[in-house]
């Protein structure tokens, strides 16, 4: 063996093997499955499954909806009732049988049973020996397969298509699982480096977005690779790389996925999530990979598919699978057979190789011999060696040996019989071709350790590949690798560089050696890449944006080709009477303007009114204050805080002393008047106060808020001090030696507090006395000694039977705990009349005043809104013109905010101007003439670059952004940086939830700065006659007077006014355990060693005494115990009102001294510690869970924890788990009340209807002609009537004990007005009975005013429990004391656990807010509370559609310098490349080349002047590319060709509308499902679920769009390849291994294997080696892989439409077909049960395709001058059908 060892390190002669076939590509090995036989569109079935395809018969019946006939008697109510009651009785029957399979009908077209896998034919396979097939266990393990793969598909399909990172990446890891990572990117084209680089920037997209994962390669995994050696070979070197050269945490220790070990990692860390491929290389891995699927979802742990991701620059999208009960309860009922399954799939089978059909060697001896050369070499080299080096000589040297074993073994053994048999195969390489192919790859590898990447990247692209004869020796050599690298693992003595493991082997080196020695070389001639010159443009905005890059890139001559044939529309026009260039109007402009009420007809006129009215009611809901007249001041100067100037006069006039001397005399009678009041009432205040504590408590404060003198107020509290004591003293007498109730003492304390810091300059020496005395009594004698300034005496003689046996701190953090003071100010602020506002405020306030603009991030609750209303007003006292615009996120916001404006301002205005105006996609009014405009995002960028509004632009004085921290979201997102970087006034921008507000509010300056410029070089150029034109305009001269400032202010405010005390609750038996979550139990040792304590993560006072207590229990010797004693804390000691910013102190540090503590090594007690804080929640069903949840509202009743809203994320749960709590009460009451009430009921309603029937026989108006029986008669009708109403409504009277509803808080009077709005809604009947009953529902898919109903009767504090989604989280003003998580969900992440957590506990309402997790996930629950919220980062923010409408803005603006001004601003200032210079130049040449596109497809000329249906591509911009795509239909004329309406009419039949349905969906409404949803063939129950492809002609148009698309965006990519770090491109992006050149000073040989034509310019040198060619960037699914990675651009920012996705494997990702199938059906629950989607993205997805309808309807109809043009004819009949039939579902 060392001889031949030594002889292969001398490996250099040539080659002779002749090389004509190819081996499989493993697409082919997935797909070209030798027994599938069953389908021919096997692209689009599942590969591996390919024969199993099932057809289904879906058994369940379409649920029918609720009638919708508006009845006003109460009958129609408890049918609604009684339907409830049985929905619910059939939904419990359902749950009895959870195994959903049942409900459909599989037959097997053809079993699948495991076969020998087979890779090229009969030279080379792997055997394994056979099972016993007769065992039962064997036979039952197919159709439990069967059963499993069933289980899989439904639960996949459902997968959710969302951002996978959300926003816990930074404290938590999710696995990856290795064998999936490995299927996503094995692809035989794909060269080995290349492979790797793949992998590397997979992993590495996810580490540069703050992921944290490890990998795990299940051990048993590996024999499913033998069959395919060159698999089995990447695995094990991807194993090894990871380990050794990146810093990522790889597992191999696990057996599989159900042993012991990996149950234990997993409850340990347990992962976010688990990436795992549905489809494996055979139908055996993929049942293997199903197993993991199920046991992972089975343990609370979610999936994400690893095929159809896809990602940008901030975001990775994937299909993500929540894990729900029925998982859980699919692995409990089938775990042994799990278990069986996937014993029989892993057990070991001593596998052999056998080449040639005939060389057979058992892998064991290949292993052996391994082992030996090894060992042989480490002597040959004892000082170690390349990795590549080694294995080369290890798999030439082993392979050659058993290549010549075999061959003598062969010979000896078969004689004769072998002649005769040979016929039927390959001969087998001669020894000495063998040697010769050895010597290839030695020679190879000798090349790989010295030629540089950049001169392999040239290496000419070969066509030839190796004979079958080769490929079976090659295989082997693979193995004999595998084996090589396993036991090189295994050695730890020998010295190895494995830097360069991705690079042990160039298979298109190896094949161009080869062939240099066989085959003379051919020159080649590689298509050429077209012109990349431009088209000239002349535009100033161009220049002044790019002209530095511009000058940089070649023209094209005038009489180009390009040039020639640029495309015009007016063929088009002429032929179909159209206006393509006609300028469309824009939303704004078809605006009803309900200030000329007067000129209205009186319906309309009426409606306004009726409108106003609810606005203003509405409004008295959200605030308690009056509306307030404003007066336009004419001499309102914008200074600073006038109203503190004028106080400084030091000489007052006589007018100003009278006015004084009236208010003085005012406030004396108003303060007699309050004594008086006081006096009535001091005595019954005492006595309820001593008869119950809280109630009396919360009397006085009731009654202390409706005093104004500080005197009174002074006496109302030592009045109430002395009753507390009083009630202390007569509990302490009551229990004697007992324990007491110290709840009573806190009160006590509690009004010493107030005293003591509230009215310190009413105090008088008796009262000091008094509270000294009091303190003494308390038992805190250090306090009292401390407040008369006595030294402590030791004399306790005097300590009674009251006093607290706690020390005086610990008793104030403990038990007054959110009863401690916070720092407020006493000294009132002028501006603000209701409330003293706090400092961070007042800073606000200043903002306002100096016209400043400021980013406000403050706790939800906190006040910080009350800036937008006081800026508000000061635009309405400065003039009759100005404007303030509020942006709000939602809908409901937008509501929110115009009740509120309607509460609070009312103004006279001039005819035609409004105070309030709303601007939404569905509604708006008033746009343009009101001072105050509501508006969402989207609205108001239409206006901030609509070409024709400047003039209203110019008017804005300060624009409002609500919840900024959009500016991060996943949709629309770019909008708010668009009209943050377009305003030129000041602003304000509100937000509780961004993390990094110095980097936000550093941007905005930096646009201010922009804006400063521009106005000054606006200014400084303006003409005479525009001077003068200012000068003739009041209204401009007016609003340009203010005092322009163009500073930014950041405002932070971290500490919340209500703590919110969080808890875990889990159901037992039918009992609730409800835990006090400790906010330190969600940390681990590891995060805060990493990152510390969450900026947000506080802790209420009682919590930080808890900390202290334990950490003293775990560490007894803890030297810092004494010091940091409550008793003795420095802050504390002998300190009488301990307020919660000392509290905060004590909590600060610690936090502190357990951070040191692990410094210390004290890691275990660390650990100790938080175990000991952590609640124990047990697990229940799904179906328990819903079961009981009424009775754990009931709980939260008994608790006084209600008002509380309740998040659910699905709709259907959302008004079922309502409907649950209602039927509970119903079933109460029915359970309590006497049997015979119902009858009496019945019968009484029997003689009332009869009564009423006999007085309509009598007619009003005849009642002076009726005789005296008949009047007599009559009357007594009447008050027999009366008599029983008031028997009736007795009778009908809800018990308290059976309904939530707060019967004060609403009169009958207002609860009629607030039903009489949804009288003709859906369900409202129902609706009225559950809120008569404290209870309501609140998502998107109702009605508004369903949603508004259910908001004021909560705020009115009538109804006590909602259920939501996440509709409540942004902003609403909804308070209550509690908020319930009640279900788990993808979309439940750190932002929306924060909005929605801040809804409990509002200022001024509750002392605490509460959070309680109802059956959450602990780790879940641990995540949403120590995450931070993410950071804003900038997303990509050009496309084609926002250049073409910067250009139309540039181009047809009224003000030319004001529209550049603002085009050149969005261009310049995104968040992307801020202070980024490599990214804003690749935004300008992005924008060159969409600028190249939009001239070449017609929608611009030369001169940068839009044309053709620019207009109509800039109205439906959101689309983008469906919007282009749409226009070149139109254009081609396929439009007019298909909508041609039934013979004699101006109708269109069903076909021709299903079809426009059809293609509009492929446009529009493009939702796509995983690959795996088509894995079976299914019959579904109304819909057809996956959306047929476009019609042919269609389908063409879209093949040629994308084609010029893919060469627009490949010169984009060819051209910005110069700005390429070169550097970073020639290391791998993770490992960082560097593969830049070395000193290479050539070879001859080498010459000959390169092609210098070959053009790789733009093309990644990894991909290169893959034989990757500039060309192919013409090619959009390339991109991603091929193109440089430090350019950061992405095939996401080419707009191209897609006819057909492809995952990873090649298999079709289906779109569904919601829009078309709901055309068909009309219905939305079938979108729930066919095509996977939950009601309220249905319900969404919808609406957004009918309002799209409608856009283009009235789009066409501006553009076309005829009215009967059979498109526009057909586009308005398909939008009015389609709203007609969302209409019909809501």
């Amino acid at each position: 063996m060392e001889k031949s060892l030594r002889f292969i390190a001398a490996l250099t002669k040539k080659s002779r093997s002749v090389m004509d076939s190819a081996e499989g590509h493993f697409k082919k090995v997935l797909h070209n499955d030798p027994k599938d036989n069953a389908s021919n569109d096997d692209k689009d079935s599942e590969c591996s499954d390919s024969g199993f395809i099932p057809t289904y018969e879906y058994k369940e019946s379409g649920s029918t909806s609720d009638s919708d006939e508006k009845d006003e008697t109460s009958d129609r109510a408890e049918a609604a009732v009684a339907q409830m009651l049985k929905e619910e009785e059939d939904r419990e029957k359902e749950a009895e049988d959870p195994d959903y399979s049942n409900a459909y009908s599989i037959s097997t077209t053809e079993e699948v049973t495991q076969q020998e896998s087979q890779t090229e034919g009969q030279d080379f396979r792997v055997l394994q020996h056979e099972r016993d097939s007769q065992s039962p266990e064997i036979r039952k393990h197919p159709e439990f397969l069967k059963k499993l793969r069933l289980h899989v598909w439904a639960s996949l399909s459902r997968a959710q298509y969302v951002s996978l990172l959300k926003d816990f990446v930074e404290s938590e890891f999710f696995v990856i699982d290795g064998d999936s990572l490995l299927l996503m990117f094995l692809d035989e084209k794909t060269q080995y480096l290349n492979f790797f680089y793949q992998i590397e920037c997979f992993l590495q997209d996810f580490t540069e977005k703050g992921a944290k994962y490890v990998i795990a390669f299940f051990k048993d995994a590996e024999q499913m690779y033998f069959p395919y050696p060159h698999f089995l070979f990447l695995r094990t070197v991807l194993i090894e790389h990871l380990r050794h050269n990146t810093s990522t945490t790889v597992h191999t220790e696990f057996s599989n996925c159900l042993s012991s070990k990996w149950e234990i990692f997993l409850k340990k860390s347990y992962p976010y999530f688990i990436i795992v491929s549905d489809v494996g290389l055979t139908s055996l891995q993929t049942d293997y990979l199903s197993i993991l699927i199920v046991h992972s979802l089975s343990k609370k742990i979610n999936i994400v598919l690893a095929s159809g991701q896809e990602y940008d620059i901030l975001r990775v999208y994937g299909y993500h699978v929540q894990s729900v009960y029925k998982h859980r309860l699919f692995f409990q009922k089938h775990e042994q057979d799990l278990r069986c399954a996937c014993e029989n799939l892993v057990r070991y089978k001593e596998p052999f190789i056998c080449l040639y059909e005939h060389l057979k060697m058992s892998l064991k001896s290949i292993q052996k011999e391994v082992r030996e050369t090894v060992c042989l070499l480490k002597q040959l080299w004892p000082e170690g060696s390349d990795v590549r080096r080694v294995v080369c000589v290890l798999a030439c040297a082993v392979g050659l040996k058993i290549y010549s074993n075999m061959l003598e073994n062969a010979n000896t053994s078969m004689g004769a019989k072998t002649e005769q048999s040979a016929r039927g195969r390959s001969n087998p390489l001669s020894l000495e071709e063998a040697a010769d192919l050895c010597r290839m790859q030695c020679l190879t590898v000798t090349f790989l350790l010295h030629m540089p990447l950049s001169q392999r990247a040239q290496i000419r692209i070969m066509k030839s590949c190796w004979t079958k004869q080769v490929l079976p020796l090659i295989k082997m050599q693979q193995l004999c690798t595998h084996f090589a690298l396993t036991q090189l693992s295994d050695t730890n003595d020998w010295k190895l560089d494995l830097t360069y493991l991705p690079d042990l082997n160039d298979d298109s080196l190896l094949v161009n050696l080869a062939h240099y020695y066989e085959v003379e070389y051919t020159e080649d001639y590689e298509e050429e890449i077209p012109n990349i010159g431009l088209i000239s443009l002349k535009s100033d905005l161009v220049e002044d944006y790019a002209g530095d890059v511009l000058k940089d890139l070649p023209v094209l001559k005038s009489n180009d080709p390009a040039v020639t044939s640029l495309i015009k529309y007016k063929e088009f026009d002429e032929l179909r009477h159209w206006h393509s260039g006609r300028p469309l109007t824009e939303e704004y402009e078809r605006v009803q303007c309900n200030a000329d009420a007067k000129s209205k007809a009186p319906e309309e006129r009426r409606q306004i009114q009726k409108l106003q009215t609810f606005h203003h009611f509405y409004a008295s809901t959200l605030e308690d204050s009056t509306s307030k007249l404003i007066v336009h001041q004419e001499d309102v100067s914008g200074n600073a805080n006038a109203a503190v100037k004028k106080t400084q006069k030091k000489h007052k006039s006589k007018a100003e002393t009278i006015a004084e001397e009236n208010n003085r005399r005012l406030k004396a009678k108003e303060e007699k008047k309050e004594q008086e009041q006081w006096k009535a009432l001091c005595i019954p205040t005492e006595k309820e106060i001593k008869a119950n504590l809280t109630i009396g408590i919360k009397k006085l404060e009731k009654f202390l808020k409706t005093l104004k003198s500080k005197s009174v107020k002074f006496s109302v509290e030592m009045a109430g001090l002395s009753a507390c004591l009083e009630v202390w003293k007569e509990h302490c007498r009551e229990q004697g030696n007992k324990s007491k109730d110290l709840s009573k003492a806190v009160q006590v304390m509690r009004r010493i507090h107030i005293l003591l810091e509230k009215y310190q300059d009413l105090l008088e020496k008796p009262h000091v006395k008094k509270l000294t005395k009091y303190l003494r009594l308390l038992g805190f004698e250090n306090l009292a000694c401390s407040l008369s300034g006595q030294t402590e005496e030791s004399n306790h003689q005097n300590i009674s039977n009251c006093a607290i046996k706690v020390g005086p701190a610990r008793f104030q953090l403990q038990y007054m705990d959110y009863y401690l003071l916070r720092e407020e100010r006493n000294d009132p602020d002028p501006r603000v009349k209701h409330f003293i506002p706090d400092t961070w405020q007042r800073e606000l306030l200043d903002a306002v005043d100096n016209n400043e603009s400021a980013v406000i991030v403050a706790p939800t609750s906190s006040g910080k809104t009350y800036a937008s209303y006081y800026c508000m007003e000061k635009v309405l006292k400065t003039s009759n013109e100005g404007v303030v615009v509020y942006v709000a996120p939602t809908k409901a916001l937008v509501n929110q905010v115009v009740g509120t404006i309607y509460s609070r301002f009312t103004k006279k205005l001039p005819d035609g101007l409004v105070v309030c105006g709303v601007f939404t996609r569905d509604y708006r009014s008033d746009v343009m003439n009101s001072q105050i405009l509501v508006t969402v995002p989207q609205c108001l960028e239409i206006l901030m670059l609509s070409p024709h509004c400047q003039k209203w632009t110019k008017r804005i004085q300060y624009v409002i952004f609500d919840e900024v921290h959009c500016l991060g979201g996943e949709i629309g997102a770019e909008v708010w940086e668009h009209l943050l970087v377009t305003i030129r006034c000041p602003f304000l921008a509100l937000s509780a939830t961004v993390s990094n507000p110095e980097h936000l509010t550093e941007w905005l300056q930096s646009v201010k700065r922009y804006w400063q410029r521009v106005e000054n070089t606006i200014e400084g150029s303006s003409t005479n006659s525009e001077k003068n034109f200012t000068r003739k305009c009041k209204v401009k001269s007016k609003i340009q007077e203010q005092k322009k400032s163009y500073r930014v202010r950041l405002v932070l405010y971290e500490e919340r006014y209500n703590d919110l005390e969080k808890y875990v609750c889990s159901l037992k038996g039918s009992d609730f355990i409800i835990e006090h979550c400790h906010p330190c139990a969600a940390l681990t040792v590891n995060h805060i060693e990493s990152y510390g304590f969450p900026s947000d993560l506080s802790l209420s006072p009682r919590e930080t005494i808890q900390l202290y207590d334990i950490m003293v229990k775990v560490w007894q010797e803890w030297p810092r115990a004494q010091e940091l004693d409550p008793e003795e804390f420095v802050s504390f000691k002998n300190k009488v009102v301990i307020k919660k910013a000392d509290a905060r102190k004590y909590e600060q540090e610690l936090k502190k001294e357990l951070s040191k503590w692990i410094v210390l090594g004290q890691r275990q007690k660390v650990n100790e510690l938080l175990e000991h804080l952590k609640p124990k929640p047990v697990d229940c069903s799904e179906q328990e869970k819903w079961k009981h949840f009424a009775s754990f509202v009931d709980k939260l009743h008994e608790m006084d924890k209600l008002p509380a809203i309740f998040f659910i994320f699905k709709v259907d749960t959302v008004e079922s788990a309502a409907k649950n709590v209602f039927l509970n009460l119903l079933k109460k009451q029915k359970s309590e009340q006497d049997p015979n009430t119902e009858r009496e009921k019945q019968r009484l309603s029997d003689e009332l209807r009869k009564v009423k029937k006999m007085l309509t026989k009598f007619n009003p108006q005849d009642t002076k002609k009726l005789n005296s029986s008949k009047m007599e008669n009559m009357v007594l009708l009447s008050t027999t009537k009366q008599q029983l109403e008031k028997r009736l409504k007795r009778l009908t009277v809800i018990p308290s004990v059976c309904t939530y509803a707060d019967p004060k808080a609403v009169d009958e009077d207002t609860l009629k007005k607030i039903f009489h709005r949804i009288r003709f809604e859906r369900g409202c009947y129902l609706q009225q009975m559950m809120a008569l009953r404290g209870i309501g529902y609140h998502h998107g898919s109702m009605a508004a005013r369903e949603r508004l109903v259910v908001e004021m009767l909560f705020r009115l504090g009538y109804i006590k429990v909602v259920t939501a989604t996440s509709t409540l989280a942004l902003g609403i003003n909804m308070p209550c004391k509690s908020v319930v998580f009640a279900e788990d969900s993808v979309f439940l992440d750190a932002l929306n656990y924060r909005q929605m957590s801040g809804r409990a506990g509002r200022r001024g309402q509750d002392m605490i807010g509460n959070v309680f997790f109802y059956d959450i996930p602990l780790p879940k629950v641990e995540r949403l509370i120590k995450s931070n919220v993410p950071q804003l980062k900038g997303q990509f923010p050009l496309t084609v559609s926002l250049i073409l409408r910067l250009m139309l803005l540039a181009a047809k603006a009224d003000d030319k310098a004001d529209a550049r001004a603002k085009a050149l601003s969005v261009l310049k200032h995104s968040l992307m490349s801020f202070r980024k210079e490599r990214y804003a130049e690749i935004l300008k040449i992005y924008f060159m080349f969409s600028l190249q596109f939009l001239i070449k497809e017609g929608y611009l000329d030369q001169e940068g002047n839009p044309i053709g249906f620019a207009g109509l591509v800039t109205h439906l911009y959101y689309y983008e590319p469906s919007n282009f795509v749409l226009v070149s239909f139109l254009v081609k004329g396929l439009f007019h060709k298909l909508c041609q309406p039934i013979k004699g009419s101006t109708v269109f039949s069903e076909d021709v509308l299903e079809k426009l349905v059809l293609i509009l969906a492929n446009l529009f409404g493009r939702k796509y499902l995983p690959a795996c949803s088509m894995k079976y063939k299914r019959t579904f129950c109304q819909s057809k679920v996956f959306l047929e492809d476009l019609p042919e002609d269609f389908a063409d148009a879209v093949n040629e769009y994308n084609t010029k698309v893919e060469g627009n965006f490949a010169h984009f990519l060819l051209t910005t390849a110069k700005l390429a770090d070169m550097e970073q491109e020639y290391r791998l992006p993770l490992s960082k291994t560097d593969f830049t050149s070395k000193i290479w000073h050539g070879s001859e040989l080498a010459s000959y294997l390169m092609d210098n034509t070959k053009s790789v310019s733009a093309i990644s040198p990894f991909a290169c080696v893959s034989g990757v060619v500039d060309n192919d960037l013409f090619h959009g699914e390339i991109i991603n892989k091929a193109v440089f990675r430090s350019l950061g651009i992405n095939v996401t920012n080419c707009p191209l439409l897609y006819l057909n996705k492809y995952d990873n494997q090649g298999r079709r990702r289906p779109l569904n077909a919601y829009a078309l199938d709901f055309y068909k059906h009309g219905s939305l629950i079938a979108l729930t049960t066919d095509n996977w989607l939950n009601e309220g993205d249905a319900y969404y997805a919808l609406k957004d395709f009918s309002l799209l309808l409608k856009s283009i309807g009235t789009s066409l109809s501006e553009l076309c001058d005829d009215p009967n043009d059979n498109v526009l004819l057909a586009f308005q009949q398909l939008a009015k059908i389609y709203e007609e039939k969302l209409k019909c579902v809501t």
